[in-house]
């Protein structure tokens, strides 16, 4: 038997596979998926895949200087031009750049305005409801065909569990919060179950068009963009493919003009090209590192780090500081198959944090053993040099081991008890 031990996205998921004769494995083997970071994609870049799979998109260029958005403007030739600035979040339209400009995204008819706004949004932050307080850093402009929308719908393909694959979900109230529709007007979310081995059928993809309010000719053209949606959707090893709006022109075009893709991590050795467009520049510096190593770091603002495996656990130590009043200074996550090296580098992840004043580990060992824990410990405190209190809760495989390697390393180590005794102390050594 093989058992396949798979972490995502906060879902636990075992699999066994029987084999009469399986070559070379234990009677009961198992392997531990790393969780990584999610892939985000700039806009520009999901439009990019879009286009390549013959999905009806605006017209663009990228500039990341304020003459190369000038330059594209002028070749669009367009009625009207869209300027959006570039960056992995939300609410752009209503956001405010430090160099005084009000909006990410603006419309105008003269080229000319193109280059002047451009100006004052590459290399200045923008701040958004989505952005730290300081904002991020706009590199990257898209200067797009401004294209007039007569109706707006939402169309996704995504996978759901409950089905077993993927599903199709639209609706013919678009351009808003799919959620706030399905609350306020369920009856107008409409879902289509598709067949892995069939695909999408022409039946189904005309009557999701139907559904959506395309009608005549419009419903052929919506029907084959659905289509060509689930080919991208397949092609890109994609978990979901989001359009909203999927609208309509008054010159009787149906266009996706926004997308947002969800990839499956798992699929990055087959799509290599894909993932190779990872822009990190946005991310966490710690967070970038901290994956390098396959740990899942989030900053927070307390300072006391929680040093743990398992997304469940880690959330749990921090509800436990905070109810004994402390405030967490991280969400670390060591995940299952742990090395001594990854211990180390947690700690030097930990410690780099200037409002890191006490550290806690809150460590249970399923698959994980406590000695390789313990002796990475250990080793991370000798060649740190900590300077800040540490405590320390071990519970499951090797326990007894790691609490002697602990107890003998002569280190100024706290032990707990209990997760409730470990939260207590660390917030003491802190008061102290």
């Amino acid at each position: 038997t093989h058992c396949t031990v798979c972490w995502c996205g906060g879902i636990l998921t075992l699999t066994l596979t029987h084999s009469a004769s399986p070559p070379s494995l234990s009677p009961l083997q198992c392997t531990w998926l790393s969780p990584r970071r999610w892939l985000n994609l700039q806009e520009y870049q999901s439009k990019k895949l879009m286009q390549e799979s013959g999905v009806a998109v605006q017209r663009f260029y990228v500039a990341d200087t304020a003459s190369e958005a000038l330059e594209a403007a002028k070749r669009l030739n367009a009625k009207e031009i869209v300027l959006k600035a570039q960056i992995l979040a939300g609410g752009r339209g209503k956001g405010v750049f430090d160099s005084g400009l009000k909006g990410g995204v603006h419309l105008t008819k003269d080229p000319a305005v193109v280059g002047e706004l451009a100006n004052k949004m590459l290399g200045f932050n923008l701040t958004t409801k989505q952005t730290p307080k300081e904002g991020v850093k706009v590199k990257t402009v898209m200067v797009a065909e401004a294209l007039d929308i007569t109706r707006e719908t939402y169309f996704a393909i995504l996978m759901d569990r409950s089905c077993n694959g993927p599903v199709m979900v639209g609706s013919p109230q678009g351009g808003m919060d799919i959620e706030e529709v399905a609350a306020s007007s369920p009856e107008l979310i409409f879902k289509e179950v598709i067949d892995i081995f069939e695909g999408v059928r022409d039946d189904q993809a005309l009557r999701m068009a139907a559904n959506l309010g395309f009608n005549g000719p419009l419903q052929r053209q919506a029907a084959d963009q659905i289509k060509r949606l689930y080919d991208l959707f397949l092609k890109v090893d994609a978990t979901q493919v989001e359009v909203n709006p999927l609208g309509e022109t008054p010159e009787g075009q149906v266009v996706c003009f926004d997308a947002k893709i969800n990839f499956d991590d798992n699929a990055e050795f087959r799509q290599k090209a894909v993932f190779a467009m990872d822009d990190m520049t946005e991310s966490d510096p710690t967070e970038t590192e901290a994956a390098k190593w396959d740990l899942k770091y989030i900053g927070l603002d307390g300072n006391i780090a929680c040093f743990v495996n398992g997304a469940g656990l880690a959330m749990a130590t921090c509800d436990i500081i905070d109810l004994h009043g402390g405030k967490p200074a991280n969400f670390l996550d060591l995940g299952g198959g742990v090395k001594e090296r990854q211990v180390y580098e947690a700690f030097k992840l930990l410690t780099a944090d200037p409002k890191v004043e006490a550290i806690l580990v809150n460590i249970f060992g399923g698959i994980v053993n406590c000695a390789i824990i313990a002796n990475g410990i250990t080793k991370a405190c000798r060649e740190l040099e900590l300077k800040v209190p540490l405590v320390v809760r071990l519970e499951g495989t090797n326990v007894h081991e790691a609490k002697r390697i602990l107890t003998e390393s002569g280190l100024p180590i706290t032990a707990a008890e209990n997760l409730d005794d470990a939260a207590k102390k660390a917030v003491a050594a802190i008061k102290k």
